[in-house]
């Protein structure tokens, strides 16, 4: 994304209410108009663990899914915190499977699509922080428990880093995929 590489990972909270299906509609909220896409490698935990070793990490992660870490920029930088930018209630594509680790490995493309337009594509094994990394990190400040979710970042091609800036717009179709962990499909829709 043109930035330096970070020591530390930014971590954040999304929560529960946060989540929607591999083919839900994506509900554009009233009090945001700059609502952006982020194509990420889902992480799930299968074992109980704190303080984990990298080296051990594997033995806790269940498997793989695809996640999309809509983010209205808007209230992400109204302050250093960026939890109020990333947690909006029914905002994160999430699916369409859990993988297992026998049948994933970190490697394969990555993309997000708008309206059939290629916006992110790189490979699932470029990323700044590998997934055992993570979950040792993390497990450092928090037990992670079976079940929880940790999105490992995304590339550049966000619409909020394009020159015009480009955000989600009503009636747009989202897709978001890694190969070998399938597509996610969100048409984009004003809020109810």
């Amino acid at each position: 994304m043109g930035r330096e590489i970070p020591e530390h990972p930014t971590l954040f909270a999304k929560y529960t209410e946060s989540l929607i299906g591999p083919n839900d509609d994506l509900a554009l909220p009233q009090e945001s108009d700059t609502v952006d896409w982020e194509a990420e490698l889902a992480v799930i935990i299968g074992k109980k663990g704190r303080r984990i070793p990298e080296a051990d990490a594997k033995d806790h992660i269940a498997g793989y899914a695809v996640l999309n870490d809509i983010s209205m920029r808007d209230y992400q930088f109204r302050t250093i915190q960026w939890l109020q930018g990333k947690t909006w209630e029914n905002s994160t594509p999430f699916g369409p499977a859990l993988v297992t680790q026998d049948e994933f490995t970190a490697g394969p493309l990555m993309t997000s699509e708008v309206d059939g337009e290629i916006q992110q594509s790189t490979p699932t094994g470029d990323l700044v922080f590998t997934p055992e990394f993570l979950v040792s990190y993390i497990s450092t400040i928090i037990t992670l428990n079976p079940g929880d979710v940790i999105a490992t970042g995304t590339p550049g091609g966000v619409g909020h880093a394009q020159d015009p800036k480009r955000y989600l717009q009503e009636g747009q179709l989202l897709v978001t995929s890694i190969e070998g962990l399938g597509q996610l499909t969100n048409r984009v829709v004003k809020e109810a």
